[in-house]
Order: structure tokens, then sequence, then C-alpha cells
């Protein structure tokens, strides 16, 4: 396996240079979905039981898959689940507890890979199929550039269950794209990092594509694209690499993330299989 580079040749005058970063088990080392299900169980908006559920599904599908009707199935539970809560209560919950839950999950290979790439002048930017409102204050805790994440619909102060943008696939090349147009980004330059196969079409579009702690899929094709496998495997506190956000950083964009992380990412799970 190899390790991350120490160095990368200088963008050309003109151009510029990010690294993608996909967020659950790439840089931090569990699902957002299983992580924010203790406070939300906490503050009553979910039960006991279907706390339990979720984790169960988070297990069963990270040991063998799930297939196409019970990962829509659960899809659907889950946006039912979430109509109607109100957004300043998941704002509160996940501005409570957002650094106490992530910052022990942080890969301390990750941390030292973004701050090396920040030291080369490289902009970082997150990509993930978890809520915005999370994934913002979390590229922020990491010194992220920048981050584009799962939106979800708010209606009269509250969400409605269903999905406005899903950050998942081929969105993410899309939206890979859509940055390097914007900010002059010479791909060929780039980098991205991911453990999923259904991040391949964001593995493509860049220079220099990674897999981290691939799943089976994307280690294979990691194999036949001769692309980089890296181990991530050393959960650290980001309190001892990185200082810790002002309480007004830590609520800007906090909200719908909470919900996003505890479900939207089963959304994506259905078209797993037809997207590999």
């Amino acid at each position: 396996m190899s390790s991350p580079e120490s160095a990368a040749p200088a963008a050309a005058p003109g151009t510029g240079v990010a690294a993608f970063f996909d967020l659950d088990k790439t840089i931090i080392a569990s699902s957002s979905a299983l992580a924010f299900s203790k406070p939300l169980l906490r503050q009553g908006l979910i039960s006991r039981r279907a706390a339990l559920k979720s984790a169960y599904a988070q297990l069963v599908f990270s040991l063998s898959g799930a297939d196409e009707d019970r990962t829509e199935r659960m899809r659907e539970e889950i946006s039912a689940l979430c109509a109607g809560w109100d957004v300043a209560q998941v704002r509160a919950i996940v501005n409570e507890t957002l650094h106490d839950i992530v910052d022990p999950l942080v890969y301390a290979e990750a941390a030292e890979l973004i701050a090396s790439h920040k030291e080369r002048g490289h902009d970082v930017i997150v990509l993930s199929a978890a809520g915005e409102e999370v994934v913002a204050p979390i590229a922020a805790m990491l010194g992220a550039t920048r981050s584009v994440a799962t939106r979800m619909e708010i209606v009269d102060g509250r969400y409605s269950g269903q999905v406005d943008f899903y950050c998942y696939g081929e969105q993410k090349a899309v939206a890979a794209k859509q940055l390097s147009a914007e900010y002059g980004y010479d791909l060929a330059s780039c980098y991205a990092y991911t453990d999923s196969s259904t991040d391949a079409p964001m593995l493509e579009v860049v220079g220099h594509p990674h897999a981290v702690n691939p799943d089976k899929a994307l280690r294979r094709l990691a194999v036949e694209r001769d692309w980089p496998v890296l181990t991530f495997e050393n959960p650290v506190s980001l309190r001892s690499r990185i200082p810790a956000p002002s309480p007004t950083a830590l609520a800007v964009g906090v909200g719908i993330g909470a919900v996003a992380a505890a479900g939207v990412t089963w959304y994506g799970l259905a078209r797993k299989r037809r997207e590999r």
C-alpha cells in the first residue's frame, strides 16, 4: 500500500489545486447517521426502537451490504420520521453535541493529510452525502476551504422529509467539476479521497485519485486502475491538533444536517447497486 504523497507538482500559473475528501469513514471513523442517533434519542426526536433499528441497519450494511428493496424501505421510513421536525430544535441539538461527537472520530491520518494539502497551498473541500448543516461545521473544524453536502427541504421552519439535493455518487463528480470551473482548479492536478465505490465518478475526474479504507468494489477498482490505497486507522482528538471554532462559527449552518446524518445516508443506498 502506498502512503500519501509528501509533495505534489506545482500547479501551472493561473491554475489551482483542490483536494476533495469524502467524510464518513474517510475523514471520520464512523457513520454520521450512527453518531448522531444518540443525541436525537435523548431529545426525543427519535424513539429507542428507531435508534436501535438505525444502528442495526447500519451494521448490516457495513458488514454485508443491503439489497435495493431493503434500502429503499429504510429511506422511506426515515424520510417519514424526519418530516415535521422543528429546525430550531435540531439546530440546538447539533450545536450542543457536534464537537463532542465528531472530535474523537477524526482519523489522525486524515487530519495530517488535510494539513499537508493546506501547507502546499491546495484548497481542501469536503464532499459528503451527510447534511450540509453538519458537514459545514465539521469542515470548518478541520480547516477545510469549503464543503458541499446534502440539502433537505424546509417548509415553515420544519423538515418536509424531501431532499432538495443529494450529494451522492455522480453528483459528487458534478460538484467537483462545478467548483473547478468556479474557482479555477485544474482537475488534472487535483486530488480525491474516499472509501466508497459509489464515489468512483469523483475519483475519475481528478488526476490524483486515492482509495481510503476502501470497500471491496473500490479496492478492486483501485487495483485495476493502479490508484493508491491508503489505510487510516487512528482516530484522535481534533482538540489536540486544531483550535476549536467559536460558538458563533459552530452555529452557522447547523440545522438539518442532523436529520440528513441520521437518515439521508440511506437515501443513496438504494442507488448503490445501480451506480456500481
